[in-house]
């Protein structure tokens, strides 16, 4: 299985207790199949408050914006319990009228119907603070679902961000990196070596192809926490926490 890794260099390893301490909030979207079995979808995290689930939009929307999956046949996992969506919570980073799904817009918000009692959240991000252009960055790419090209339930890597390019129109950018990933692995958290994240994975040019690193044509995209996806995850917790005062 080693060899179905993006690079020649493959350092992935199961995930463990410790990281799973270290890096809060990872978790996984599952959704039905049409015969109503559940299968793992892509990676997720509990953001900022126990009932706030950052994901892709590509779990619902294809890059017509076409409707792919509905929410209510989906789920989140997270320390071994299932959580339903709120039913209307889905919140895209794609403006209404679009027609298209980009690197940098394929972000959702979701709301649990109730908080994930004893899961603890990742921290709000910001990577507003990382300077564009190419070079090496030491990151951790951290994928609790796993994915299709790796024997384990969930992987954890060392790898590199390579280039981070100019912003989109919602000041969000993409970053190139070489981190390995396959099918299944969207979602996955992108941390810095003193366990803060950066970014979300969305796709691979070449999936599942092996050969070495190039900036322009074989490199992993992941979108940065910043712009309107930042402001956003704030908005929603800010709106949580006044709903959780009128319910008391």
């Amino acid at each position: 299985m080693a060899l179905a890794a993006l690079y020649p260099h493959d350092g992935r390893r199961d995930m463990t207790g410790a990281d799973n301490g270290r890096y809060p909030g990872a978790g996984v979207l599952y959704c039905r199949r049409p015969d109503g079995v559940p299968q793992k979808a892509a990676a997720a995290w509990l953001i900022g408050d126990p009932s706030l689930v950052v994901l892709n939009a590509h779990n619902f929307r294809n890059r017509r914006m076409e409707t792919t999956r509905e929410v209510a046949d989906c789920f989140f996992q997270i320390s071994g319990r299932n959580h339903d969506f709120e039913s209307g919570s889905l919140r895209l980073g794609t403006p209404p009228d679009a027609r298209s799904l980009h690197i940098t817009d394929d972000w959702a918000l979701l709301r649990l119907a109730k908080p994930a009692e004893g899961a603890v959240p990742q921290p709000v991000p910001d990577a507003s603070d990382l300077a564009a252009g190419a070079g090496d960055r030491p990151v951790v790419m951290v994928s609790p679902g796993g994915h299709e090209n790796y024997r384990g339930p969930s992987s954890i890597e060392n790898c590199s961000i390579r280039q981070i390019d100019p912003p989109s129109e919602d000041e969000i950018r993409r970053v190139r990196h070489d981190c390995n990933d396959g099918f299944g692995g969207s979602g996955s958290g992108l941390f810095d070596p003193t366990g803060r994240l950066l970014a979300m994975q969305s796709a691979s040019l070449s999936m599942n192809s092996r050969r070495p690193f190039d900036i322009e044509f074989h490199y992993g995209s992941a979108l940065l926490f910043e712009g309107e996806l930042l402001k956003a995850i704030r908005q929603e917790i800010t709106a949580i926490a006044g709903t959780s005062r009128v319910t008391r």
